[in-house]
């Protein structure tokens, strides 16, 4: 059984608005699934925590119903569902705001460049998200293309 890497960037929104959240079902999809490329968490404590501190949703409900292998809009529409969630405009924007806001710190970006022969002088990228997809990428190439 091939392990996939994530490959939704955590800039991409759904029909909610709420970035970060396709990637979010997808990592913990494949976890669910035995599929998800030992170097990825199904749901870790990054932008996934953000996320669901966000949404004010439980990590272990998100869990016990990606088992059921839902589609990405039925995931949004179970969200919907979920008692004290927060979905009004403020709360999205918010999320939003600090995961493209997000930086890592000088020793990951250094990693990150070091893995993808690039450095601060090769390349503007300091937001995570950036440097995030830079990493799967290179992941993907690495793993799967050569």
């Amino acid at each position: 059984m091939s392990n996939h890497i994530p490959l939704i960037s955590s800039g991409v929104a759904g029909p909610l608005g709420v970035i970060h959240l396709p990637r979010l079902w997808q990592k913990a999809s494949l976890e669910a699934c035995g599929k998800l490329h030992a170097d990825y968490p199904g749901i870790g404590k990054g932008y996934d925590s953000m996320v669901l501190a966000a949404l004010g949703l439980d990590e272990a409900a998100v869990r016990a119903f990606i088992a059921t292998k839902p589609s990405y809009t039925q995931f949004e529409a179970w969200i919907k569902t979920q008692p004290g969630v927060k979905l009004d405009q403020a709360s999205i924007d918010k999320n939003n705001a600090d995961i493209r806001g997000y930086n890592h710190g000088d020793d990951v970006r250094a990693g990150i460049f070091a893995a993808t022969d690039l450095t601060d002088s090769t390349c503007s990228f300091r937001g995570a998200v950036e440097l995030n997809n830079l990493d799967d990428w290179a992941t993907f190439h690495k793993e799967v293309l050569s």
